[in-house]
């Protein structure tokens, strides 16, 4: 019982320093934009380098979700879970963005007629779009405190069932139920956001 107490302890400050860093930035301090810097530029990183395929696009796709950050401060609504699904938000976005300007330059070199009409370009963000969803997922999961992370991977990747999970962790049966059910809430509120956030 005690090691949920500490984690779930452990999730309570780390939400409150999320939030005063959220209020912070929104209320415009340059030093609130580099800790999220520092906290959350290997995320996004992580998120453009392997949607892309491209360390250089990667890195500047990352300066400009920061940039945008600051640009954009004043639509962040700062809550416990708002700024780093904000900021996944604002990285989707400019994920899209990069397909977007590598499509058109795929169709500028191809010499492709500008006034065909053509529906790929939509098809291709849809698929753009999925694929920054199954990064974000993953990037999500990895995010997770331990032992969450370890039950949905084992859940989940290795299609664990509950009871095998807490034999492997030695962790009692609830303990594990809960772990996987608050962890899932989390993602989907994580996911949800930071859909929305790519809109504002």
């Amino acid at each position: 019982m005690s090691r949920v107490t500490d984690i779930e302890r452990a999730d309570t400050e780390t939400t409150r320093g999320v939030l005063a860093l959220a209020e912070a930035l929104a209320d415009g301090s340059r030093e609130a934009l580099s800790e999220c810097y520092r906290r959350w530029g290997p995320l996004v990183m992580g998120i453009a380098s392997r949607s892309l395929g491209s360390r250089q696009d990667a890195e500047d796709v990352t300066q400009q979700v920061f940039v945008s950050a600051w640009q954009s401060r004043g639509t962040l609504r700062p809550s416990e879970s708002a700024l780093p699904a904000w900021l996944i938000g604002i990285a989707r976005r400019r994920v899209a963005d990069e397909y977007a300007r590598r499509a058109r330059a795929a169709r500028t070199s191809n010499k492709v007629a500008a006034n065909r009409v053509d529906g790929s370009q939509v098809q291709d963000l849809e698929a753009v779009d999925r694929l920054v969803d199954r990064v974000l997922l993953r990037e999500a999961v990895d995010q997770l405190s331990e032992p969450r992370r370890t039950v949905l991977n084992l859940a989940y990747v290795e299609d664990r069932t509950q009871e095998d999970i807490a034999r492997h962790l030695d962790l009692p049966l609830g303990t594990v139920k809960s772990h996987m059910r608050r962890g899932l809430l989390q993602l989907r509120r994580d996911l949800l956001q930071g859909r929305e956030g790519g809109d504002r």
